[in-house]
């Protein structure tokens, strides 16, 4: 017995380990020259890399955030595609900073895998994969690789497919104290923007895999839907909106191009439960009748599921994967178009502490739905 009979392959795990930080070496660039550059003492993928903050002003803070893919990399498994998943995973701890008023500057990732090599076949092209997703998902978000570590856990992770894995990520993020969001920024008659986001981004997906199974069968990612396969479709990356945040409100050396107050990441408890978050300490409530319908594979699944549009607002994005409270919205829906990003005004802050919501739901469209 040795410890590759066991499930463990060390010389495979270098190897995957190398290809994650040759991706990860190629990310270093984005933050050249700024808040962030890594310096590599020691040039190989267990070597030390630092970053010099010896001459930071006094009102600096850094803070970190972790958070990973959830159920969605099952999606991913059922595609044997892996190119994408980074989007998902970096959207989730990136957009999350600036909601806070920071600016992210570097992730590391932790990735649980089953094993790198089943029945004698490597799992080393997927890993390709999910580094060439690496790369581009980390220039999105202008941030730095600090690292790729990979463990293999034999069937304590569990999936679909050869190749079952899990992601998570720690993201670290730069700002200036007197530019973090507190709340009590916020005003009436503020105006809310929303960024639209036409996927499911990684939340709520439970539900979908429910939904479409309970009505399809365990193959559902295979069954056509306006001439797409539904696990393409749900597959849909994530938005990174976090460099466009950065551009909009100011980074941690930089000005920002429009007045913002508040930012509110939608994922988990959907627009209503992270608009009251956010407005919860200046006690406002907002009115919406302007959002984007949600995508039509969410329509679809909505329909399949008969999910009320109150519950599927409170589930999924339904169309806007961030919403901007600002009393510059004209300038806040430029800016973002100039970053290619659909932004629209979707109401304004009000007195009353609830969140009316004009439905873009296929139940009660154009009706609105109070959440108190």
């Amino acid at each position: 017995m040795d410890y590759k009979k066991s499930g463990v392959n060390i010389k495979l795990g270098d190897d995957a380990s190398k290809v994650l930080y040759q991706a990860a070496k190629q990310t270093f660039k984005n933050r050249k020259g700024d808040i962030g550059e890594l310096i590599v003492p020691f040039d190989d993928f267990s070597g030390l890399r630092v970053v010099d903050i010896s001459n930071l002003p006094k009102d600096s803070v850094m803070s970190m955030g972790f958070d990973g893919v959830g159920t969605k990399v099952e999606i991913a498994q059922r595609m044997n595609n892996y190119r994408t998943i980074a989007f998902d995973l970096f959207a989730m701890v990136c957009d999350d900073a600036v909601v806070r008023g920071g600016e992210p500057i570097l992730i590391g990732t932790v990735l649980d895998v089953n094993s790198l090599s089943k029945d004698k076949k490597s799992n080393i092209e997927a890993i390709k994969q999910l580094a060439e997703g690496y790369i581009k998902a980390a220039k999105a978000a202008n941030v730095a690789i600090i690292n790729g570590e990979i463990a293999e856990l034999g069937n304590l992770v569990g999936g679909y497919g050869k190749f079952k894995y899990n992601w998570s990520a720690g993201l670290i993020w730069f700002a200036k104290k007197n530019k973090i969001f507190t709340g009590r920024e916020i005003k009436l008659d503020d105006s809310v923007v929303v960024f639209e986001e036409k996927g499911f981004r990684s939340n709520g997906l439970s539900l979908v895999r429910k939904i479409f199974k309970k009505n399809f069968g365990d193959n559902w990612h295979n069954k056509k839907y306006r001439g797409k396969k539904l696990g393409n479709l749900v597959l849909t990356p994530s938005k990174i909106y976090s460099q466009a945040m950065v551009n909009i409100h100011g980074g941690f050396q930089t000005k920002g191009t429009c007045k913002i107050h508040g930012v509110t990441h939608i994922t988990g408890g959907g627009l209503p439960e992270k608009l009251s978050r956010i407005l919860k300490p200046c006690g406002y409530g907002a009115k919406l009748d302007n959002l984007f319908e949600p995508c039509k594979v969410m329509q679809y699944c909505q329909k399949l599921g008969k999910i009320k549009d109150r519950e599927a607002y409170k589930t999924w994005n339904m169309g806007q994967g961030m919403a901007i409270i600002t009393p510059e919205p004209e300038k806040v829906v430029k800016q973002a178009k100039k970053i290619g990003i659909l932004a629209k005004i979707a109401g304004e802050i009000v007195k009353d502490k609830k969140i009316i919501i004009t439905s873009q739901g296929i139940f009660n469209k154009r009706k609105q739905i109070i959440f108190k």
